[in-house]
């Protein structure tokens, strides 16, 4: 253990081993403040190494990544002990990791390890994005003595099987390139052998083939990785396994309650979902929460694009929100560890709701979508209704019940309909995140000719209002239900809610902007703890969700729906079988009729002129 310091700067314990209760040591960076004692303490766990930089660090003003270590310094300076800890199997610390499980028990033991300390006072925060955030609600949920307060960054699960590593019956397919990212970065890694037998995989050659067994994946050359990974793939019903704290905090929302929480992130993240349910479960259960929802990717809030839309310099965290995030974070620390700063705050949503913008092309060659600050008490706000628009022949999209129809869609597993932007992360190389015109070209990952307008596949519904007349904002969860029936025992649907703009000198063929998108693997459509296979033939109603979005649909634009069987790769793909995905052989294709008029709509979120 070495430490430095002045009476100006803080003081580092570097890789402090923290014990835990197994007898495994966590390396943990200790930053203290030069002078005084003891301090109310702030813990910061990370995958990521705790000696890194987080591009998620930045300002406006300075978008240089900080490091974790000056994050903790300027913290310090603010009068506040920080711990930064590689977690379990990480980088500098001991173990085996194992994603997502154990996080609690050893955040507990951190911070019993730390009220031992002559320098800490015995009360605590906890901050960090992502996993980051992750690991905070998985220690919350245990009540560990102390504890008074989080900040969560776009993270900390309320419901795993519902957002972040499922959705809808479906695997989120980030957890793959996760997976193999991280087993490059892996202790296991520095054997040159195992390093090399990595770099030669091609791990978007893999996910395109769809051969997905245990022993054959790119990250069996570190077992625990594979392990972990196949073992939340192949937990397809809703189980006891995945309602383990550390990744269901939709079943401790009483626990969650009583730590005051700041909840953060954007429409184009994973986790955005997430934050409302959150915000909901813990002001539902009498506790304080704040939370603010940009226009942004996951962690870059200080950025005005996401994908091929640009939002306006005034969608970013700084300025808008708070001078920046520095400000933002220290300053929810203070009224909660400071109490002599301290005063009444009221519970507050504040979102961005996109749209409403020039549509001209920026400098850099994106549409600008713009876009508007909202703020309310609760979510939804207080002023939404819901509004059916019900799906008609020829591509219609009417409040009026229109006439009874069907209209077929042919899905074939071999040629799944490709992802095209949307609410994702750390999908390198085969997707990215954000607002994209949806528009295949030869550069779309599993995209094949003829390339083009997504709705224009014969294995895609699409539906749209007629010009609006007048502008729609809409500000919460998009629903649609549905009348099908089709030929095989198991399909997913998958829909996605697009803001369709005309036609323009920038944009002469018009741009479909992707707002949110959902999916359901159909034997989940009555029980996620009990699927069932559909009979062949049969008329089954279906209802499914996708995550909230705020938007303002300009005069002129168009409401549009697009329905189909996959959204791939931001999902598996269902082999349409009944078998289970990974480890499935041979598809089936499958023809689905969906039936319109009063049977089949969409329900969205409006909110009153």
């Amino acid at each position: 253990m070495t430490g430095h310091g002045t009476i100006e700067d803080p003081i580092v314990l570097r890789d402090v081993m923290v014990p835990m209760r197994d007898g495994v040591r966590l390396a943990t960076d200790i930053t203290l403040p030069a002078q005084g004692g003891p301090f109310p303490t702030l813990l910061h766990r990370t995958p990521y190494d705790k000696g890194g930089a987080r591009p998620s660090e930045i300002s406006v003003a300075d978008p240089v990544p900080k490091t974790n270590l000056q994050v903790a310094e300027g913290l310090a300076r603010a009068g506040y002990a920080v711990m930064t800890q590689d977690c379990r199997g990480r980088y500098g610390s001991e173990g085996v990791f194992a994603k997502y499980m154990g996080e609690g028990e050893d955040g507990v033991d951190t911070l019993a390890w730390a009220r031992a300390q002559d320098w800490c006072r015995g009360d605590f925060g906890t901050y960090g994005l992502s996993y980051s955030a992750h690991v905070q609600t998985a220690l919350a949920v245990l009540r560990p003595p102390g504890l008074r307060t989080l900040f969560l960054d776009s993270g900390g699960f309320w419901n795993a099987y519902q957002g972040g590593v499922r959705r809808g019956g479906a695997f989120e397919m980030k957890q793959v390139t996760w997976a193999y990212k991280h087993a490059r970065l892996s202790d296991a890694a520095k054997d040159p052998a195992v390093a090399r037998a990595l770099a030669q995989e091609d791990i978007a050659a893999w996910i395109e083939a769809k051969s997905w067994h245990r022993g054959a994946s790119p990250m069996r050359h570190v077992p625990e990785y594979e392990e972990y990974l196949f073992e939340q793939w192949e937990h397809g019903a809703f189980d006891a396994y995945w309602q383990a704290p550390e990744i269901f905090g939709a079943g401790h929302y009483a626990a969650l309650a009583q730590y005051p929480t700041f909840l953060i992130s954007g429409w184009y993240d994973p986790y955005s979902e997430t934050m409302f349910k959150h915000f909901e479960g813990i002001t539902g259960n009498g506790g304080h929460a704040e939370l603010v929802m940009g226009p942004w990717l996951h962690g870059r809030r200080s950025q005005s694009f996401a994908g091929d839309a640009d939002f306006g310099p005034h969608s970013r965290l700084d300025g808008a929100i708070a001078p920046d995030y520095d400000t933002l974070r220290r300053t929810w620390f203070d009224h909660w560890l400071k109490p002599e700063t301290a005063r009444p705050r009221p519970a507050t949503v504040q979102w961005f709701a996109m749209g409403g913008g020039t549509g001209a092309r920026t400098a850099e060659g994106r549409r600008d979508l713009g876009g508007l600050w909202r703020c309310d008490t609760h979510w939804p706000p207080g002023d939404t209704r819901e509004v059916a628009y019900h799906l008609a022949a020829e591509g219609g999209l009417v409040t009026d019940t229109p006439a009874p129809g069907a209209a077929v869609f042919v899905t074939d597993p071999d040629t799944p309909v490709p992802t095209m932007g949307g609410a994702i992360t750390s999908g390198e190389p085969v997707m990215e995140g954000g607002v994209f015109d949806q528009v295949t070209t030869p550069e779309t990952f599993a995209a094949r000719p003829p390339f083009g307008p997504i709705a224009a596949r014969g294995d895609v519904l699409s539906f749209a209002t007629a010009p609006l007349e007048q502008a729609v904002e809409i500000a919460g969860t998009p629903r649609l239900i549905l009348e099908l029936a089709t030929d095989v025992v198991d399909m997913d649907v998958a829909f996605k809610l697009i803001d369709l703009a005309p036609p323009s000198e920038d944009f002469p063929q018009g741009f479909a902007a992707n707002l949110t998108d959902g999916i359901l693997r159909l034997r989940y459509r009555d029980s996620w703890e009990k699927p069932q296979l559909l009979t062949p033939g049969a008329r089954v109603r279906i209802s499914l969700e996708a995550p909230p979005v705020a938007n303002i649909f300009a005069v002129g634009h168009r409401i549009r729906v697009d329905i189909c069987g996959a959204n791939f790769p931001k999902f598996d793909v269902n082999p349409q079988t009944g078998a289970d995905a990974p480890n499935a052989t041979g598809t089936r294709i499958a023809t689905t009729s969906v039936f319109l008029g009063a049977e089949s709509r969409v329900i969205l979120p409006l909110r009153s002129p």
